[in-house]
């Protein structure tokens, strides 16, 4: 349902535009100077404000910097054609793996800005945060030998590694293990936690396993991501414990389905749901479906914003992003997240 009959999202998509024509224009008459002072990246710093209006992770410059560092190409923070509209592109690594920032509409508690590898059907999340990811880049640095480390990367960190890790702390903690070193100093993982998980297995410790598994899905550890549950199904259904792995399934159905890290049918078959939760959402994003949902009591701004979620979800199935970007952004108007708009519709 439009607000005011369409007028305010016309006039919002209108001022959504300029702001796209203004940035644009600006990085166009500024390229040069973009590409010659390229060690600050003024680019993503300036769309991070202007287009995806919040604000820029404080050590972004010095994140992108270690990633280029590392051999990843830099690429335009608005190279968004074919992925989920949520994503600021940083860079791309020579398999293609394509690094990102999480712009969140309603960002989880501790999650206002997470790292991710975006890949067709949405992200799996690398890092809550950027300070997060640049220290763990870090750590893994100091762990190699000095045959294999030049320390080229704690310079190009520069004041921003010394803040966040001491280069030499990984040795002197007289941890061996650098992912205990990473869980117990740096933060939590998905992926060193699922690498701990099949470690466990790997030694016959079904229990450490389980018990590490579900750990991992402690909501306040990964808030707003449906990956832990996803894993955790695995490993039950690996052990044999089939009605778990079922309810672990259905559960991460319940999170939105772009951060489950794999395809949903996968999930879907764990769940036992065949295409009921797809028809299911199809129909809430009707007319039909928005209406009883007003009619119990939900207010024009929440079902707006539930749209836009079911339409996430639907995008991510088979990957169709972009078929989908012009209305979400017209449901994140509805529900008054104005400064959404221009960034959903952002396309370089």
């Amino acid at each position: 349902m439009k607000i005011g009959g369409g007028v305010v999202y016309e006039c919002s998509r209108a001022t959504a535009l300029r702001t796209l024509f203004l940035f644009r224009r600006r990085t166009a008459s500024g390229s040069r100077s973009v590409r010659s002072s390229s060690s600050s990246f003024p680019d993503h710093i300036s769309f991070i404000k202007d287009v995806a209006a919040t604000q820029p992770p404080q050590h972004l410059s010095h994140l992108l910097k270690l990633l280029k560092a590392r051999g990843e190409s830099i690429i335009s923070p608005g190279a968004k054609q074919g992925l989920i509209p949520l994503a600021i592109p940083l860079a791309k690594s020579s398999s293609d793996a394509l690094t990102a920032l999480l712009r969140w509409p309603t960002a989880p508690p501790g999650m206002e800005m997470p790292v991710v590898e975006v890949w067709k059907h949405g992200v799996r999340l690398l890092a809550k945060n950027v300070d997060q990811f640049i220290h763990r880049i870090l750590v893994e640095e100091d762990a190699k030998n000095l045959l294999e480390s030049s320390g080229m990367l704690f310079h190009v960190a520069a004041e921003a590694g010394e803040k966040l890790y001491k280069k030499g702390n990984f040795a002197k903690s007289q941890i061996s293990d650098i992912d205990v070193y990473l869980l117990r100093k740096v933060g939590l993982f998905p992926d060193v936690l699922e690498r701990k998980v099949m470690q466990h297995f790997a030694k016959g410790d079904h229990v450490s396993a389980l018990v590490t598994g579900e750990f991992y899905t402690k909501k306040e550890h990964f808030p707003g991501f449906a990956r832990p549950f996803v894993f955790n199904a695995e490993i039950l259904l690996k052990v044999g414990r089939n009605l778990e792995a079922k309810d672990a399934a259905r559960g991460a159905l319940k999170l939105p389905w772009w951060t489950l890290g794999c395809k949903y049918q996968e999930v879907a078959d764990i769940a036992q749901w065949e295409d009921d939760q797809i028809d299911y959402i199809k129909e809430k994003v009707t007319a039909e479906g928005k209406q009883e949902d007003l009619n119990k009591g939900k207010t024009h701004s929440q079902v707006a914003l539930d749209e836009a979620a079911f339409l996430l979800d639907l995008a991510s199935v088979e990957g169709t992003w972009d078929d989908s970007a012009e209305r979400i952004a017209e449901c994140y108007e509805q529900a008054g997240l104005h400064d959404i708009t221009a960034f959903v519709l952002y396309r370089d």
